[in-house]
């Protein structure tokens, strides 16, 4: 099978039929062979029993159904298990994403071998309460990641079949998969700039909390991508440099009451001085993150994952 269509939908019942015919069309025109597979999030409106009859009249689409909404992450991974095609695309379900850009972007994985290809909404139909944000994250996350994306976000996605069956998508790290991608051992990642349209039919899903659980979870894919198996690197560098700091001052404000008894200067107490304080704090910050550290250790030692290696090719 060619390609896999993965989409992820909660209440757009009145998208979901025309992005259907749409995507049939463009396989068609391609002669694609393909499957679509639609992820409902425990949609609230008609959307599964539109869903219901797609498949009675496509034999091409399977669906899969949440008791409640999970969140678009959850949506994706289970699409990507189910997902059989050599490239797998992502799409949004409320049209703003066109099918039409699926076979340039299905010719960059198979004929130019990048392993992910992402979508650059270059001109947005979008208000600039999300344009301006997005540009933002999508500035720290080069910066930070050192992937080359200008919208690390954007849902038309295309893969190589290898790289969904080697990742794993929690939490709402859909915001993120090309660094769980990169993480994972695949790193010839582009992108192609893509047609974004206004959107046709209700509303937005997502509101203003995306900016603020967008940073969170940059901050831990970061933590876990540099750190997630040697803890120690981070939290017991920290906490020594931490403690250092404390012991040498704590050294100071002794030193410095030692040399003033010994020219019989009444010197005050060692207690009396802020920066005794300020030592004593460093020292015990010190250690707890060190003990962190450790501790951090003991639990990545004992992980399932610890030696989850991703083999590329055998020989023999």
């Amino acid at each position: 099978m060619n390609i896999s269509v993965v989409i992820p939908l909660y209440n757009e019942e009145e998208s979901i039929n025309e992005l259907v015919a749409w995507i049939a069309k463009v396989m068609y025109d391609n002669n694609f062979t393909y499957e679509i597979i639609i992820v409902d999030d425990g949609s609230t409106d008609g959307s599964w029993d539109e869903i219901r009859k797609l498949t009675e009249e496509y034999g091409s689409v399977r669906a899969l159904r949440f008791r409640r909404n999970y969140g678009k992450s959850a949506a994706l991974f289970c699409g990507f298990r189910e997902s059989e095609g050599d490239v797998v695309f992502t799409l949004d379900a409320d049209l703003q994403d066109s099918p039409d850009e699926i076979p340039a972007m299905y010719r960059m994985i198979v004929n130019d071998k990048f392993d992910l290809v992402s979508g650059w909404k270059k001109q947005r139909h979008d208000p600039i309460t999300k344009t301006v944000p997005s540009k933002f994250y999508n500035w720290v996350g080069r910066k930070t990641t050192g992937i080359q994306l200008h919208d690390m976000n954007c849902g038309l996605k295309a893969y190589r079949h290898d790289v969904v069956k080697s990742i794993e998508v929690y939490g709402e790290m859909h915001r993120y998969i090309p660094v769980l991608a990169k993480q994972a051992g695949f790193g010839k990642i582009g992108e192609k700039i893509v047609q974004h349209r206004a959107r046709k039919y209700g509303v937005t899903k997502f509101g203003i909390e995306r900016f603020i659980n967008g940073f969170l979870d940059l901050m831990s894919i970061l933590f876990m991508t540099k750190f997630g198996k040697k803890p120690m690197h981070l939290f017991g560098t920290i906490g020594v440099f931490t403690f250092f700091i404390g012991f040498i001052a704590a050294i100071v404000v002794g030193a410095y009451k030692l040399i003033a008894l010994s020219h019989g200067i009444v010197a005050p107490l060692v207690t009396s001085s802020p920066y005794f304080y300020l030592a004593l704090t460093c020292m015990i910050l010190g250690t707890q993150l060190f003990l962190t550290g450790f501790l951090g250790e003991l639990i990545s030692r004992n992980s399932t994952d610890r030696n989850n290696y991703q083999i590329k090719e055998e020989i023999g």
